[in-house]
């Protein structure tokens, strides 16, 4: 997993899945990180502390469409409309990242695209017929993990 370039894409701040993805990533070496949000929407001082602990090379940005085509990974993530504390701010916010496949042609060809789901408007339909959208196959492997883990906390052999 090693010397890649992944990018977090849309809300960096309340994404539990985010800050879960780049604690697993740290343990990896060569990783450049893309993050991509608005500025109100930026990962939280913790998590940048431990990445520039971890002496990650780090870009920040406002513009997905201006580094995709570095990505080998590009994680989607929604703007979540129960996290933010008045409606103003959530309309404000919720549309400034669309994947489309518009921004898909700026992607490299074996870029990979992922998405913890449910999506709600963050990634376009279209996407979903691109090869390189692999967030359905995602969920399905992490059903296949969970039920794994299970299995083997009950102590059942399959």
């Amino acid at each position: 997993l090693g010397d890649m370039t992944v990018g977090l894409c849309g809300d960096l701040t309340f994404g539990r899945t985010v800050h879960s993805l780049i604690r697993a990533l740290l343990r990896y070496p060569g990783i450049t990180y893309y993050l991509i949000s608005p500025n109100e929407l930026r990962i939280p001082d913790y998590l940048r502390e431990e990445m520039e602990a971890a002496q990650v090379h780090l870009v920040e940005t406002e513009r997905l469409q201006d580094v995709i085509g570095e990505l080998d990974i590009l994680y989607m993530t929604r703007v979540q409309r129960e996290r933010f504390f008045n409606e103003e701010d959530y309309v404000r916010l919720r549309d400034s990242y669309i994947l489309d496949t518009g921004k898909m042609a700026l992607a490299k060809p074996d870029m990979m695209v992922l998405h913890p789901l449910p999506r709600v408007n963050e990634i376009s339909v279209e996407v979903d017929a691109d090869p390189r959208a692999a967030y359905f196959k995602q969920v399905l492997y992490g059903k296949y993990a969970r039920m794994a883990l299970m299995l083997k906390l009950l102590e059942v052999e399959a």
